[in-house]
């Protein structure tokens, strides 16, 4: 047993969990300590009938054995037939609930209100609904929009209504909720839909993702670039917890938890990402602003140094620009997709077009902007090469296009890095 589910009374049960926000959220609400109890299936049911939990959060693959280990089980788990939440009572006997049909409820309620113009019910009543995948996520998701009076379509790549047919069978529908695993953490940001087939649903006003992590998933993405409300998981993370706390407390919480919280994690796990000419001072500004956050650093010249084995001058001058960009985009797949990092980029990162969702994904990007007359070209080919001026001119409009931010050099790195903690409001 690891040292951290010891004397816990409270946690995650899974097969493999990863890194998880469930413990942060926890701590927050005061269902804590929280442990993640990994579990392989022939260690479920002892676990579950015996351990010495007293609230376990459910997870997948074990949502159907938590509702069958039960002794007794809320309306909503026995609809579905699974359970997310477990809660042992004083007598010993284990109580099954389903927090993600409150979780999703909340969520969709808010969505509908922010962005749709009512509530769910006046937002959706008699309007197509589309949920991609058919596993436990979406029995919730399904439950939750059947009671707004949405007509519920299910697409699934085992079922009769597939993906191949979406746009052509679909162009009527309002609402496309993702609760697929397609796009989530590590391999992010794939979408379950493509933009294409997002274009021509024609009566399409919001997208929904159940997935979390990353903030913006593919499919949430595409929504963007095609101007559609969207919204990824997060809310819906904290809103079942929010709900499943409260069985483990046995006490009510205040709604607007919900909200607060959910902007403090954005806060802490968003990426800040700069950009910006060559000689700009997104290195030692981005080592500032890590310092003050407290948060890991990565530059991304130097990432791509480490993995090829000579520095990133050494390789364009001996390999060109255009074998440097693949591997740079290698580099911005795998630090755009973590999170709570402070990323310093490359001046021609914005040449590959693919490279925005890759760090806008999970990050806010910051231009940082300062006059062609102090950049300093040393250690830079492609400055003293080109000159200045030709790559500016070549890549100012993306700059600005890609910037969530745009920040005048203040006149030092640490200047720079408090201005942006400021413009960021972190």
């Amino acid at each position: 047993m690891a040292a951290a589910e010891r004397g816990a009374p409270f946690g995650l049960l899974g097969r493999r969990l990863g890194h998880s926000w469930s413990p942060t959220i926890h701590a927050a609400l005061g269902s804590a300590p929280y442990a993640l109890f990994e579990r392989e299936p022939g260690e479920v049911e002892r676990f579950v009938r015996r351990g010495s939990w007293r609230g376990l959060n459910v997870t997948i693959p074990y949502k159907a054995d938590a509702f069958r280990l039960a002794d007794e089980a809320s309306p909503g788990a026995r609809h579905l037939g699974a359970a997310n939440t477990l809660v042992r009572r004083a007598d010993g006997s284990v109580f099954a609930d389903n927090t993600d049909l409150a979780g999703f409820a909340w969520m969709l309620e808010r969505f509908c209100r922010r962005r749709l113009g009512g509530c769910a019910r006046e937002a959706l009543a008699g309007r197509k609904a589309l949920v991609l995948g058919s596993g436990g996520a979406s029995q919730a998701a399904q439950a939750v929009l059947a009671q707004a009076g949405a007509r519920v379509s299910v697409i699934s790549r085992r079922g009769p209504d597939g993906y191949d047919t979406l746009a052509r069978r679909h162009s009527d529908a309002s609402l496309i909720v993702n609760t697929t695993p397609v796009g989530m953490y590590p391999h992010c940001p794939a979408s379950p839909v493509s933009e294409a087939d997002l274009a021509r649903l024609e009566s399409l006003r919001g997208v929904l993702d159940v997935v979390y992590n990353p903030t913006r998933t593919g499919i949430c993405l595409a929504a963007e670039r095609l101007s559609i409300p969207f919204e990824s998981g997060l809310a819906m993370l904290v809103a079942q917890a929010r709900f499943s706390s409260e069985l483990f407390q046995g006490r009510p919480l205040d709604d607007g938890m919900i909200g607060g919280l959910e902007r403090e994690i954005l806060s802490s796990v968003t990426n800040v990402v700069y950009i910006g000419m060559p000689g700009s001072g997104k290195t030692t500004s981005g080592k500032a602003l890590a310092r003050l956050l407290g948060r890991p650093f990565v530059d991304m010249d130097d990432a791509i140094g480490l993995e090829l084995g000579v520095s990133a001058e050494e390789f364009i001058r001996t390999r060109g620009e255009a074998a440097f960009r693949a591997v740079e985009t290698r580099m911005a797949t795998r630090y755009g997709a973590r999170s709570g990092l402070v990323i310093a980029c490359g001046g021609g990162v914005v040449t590959r077009p693919e490279n925005y969702d890759l760090l806008h994904q999970n990050g806010r990007i910051v231009l940082l902007d300062r006059p062609l007359s102090e950049l300093s070209l040393r250690g830079r080919p492609l400055s003293q090469a080109k000159g200045v001026e030709r790559i500016a001119h070549e890549r100012q409009d993306l700059y600005h296009a890609w910037a969530d931010v745009k920040l005048a050099c203040t006149g030092s790195a640490a200047g720079d890095a408090a201005r942006t903690r400021e413009l960021l409001g972190i």
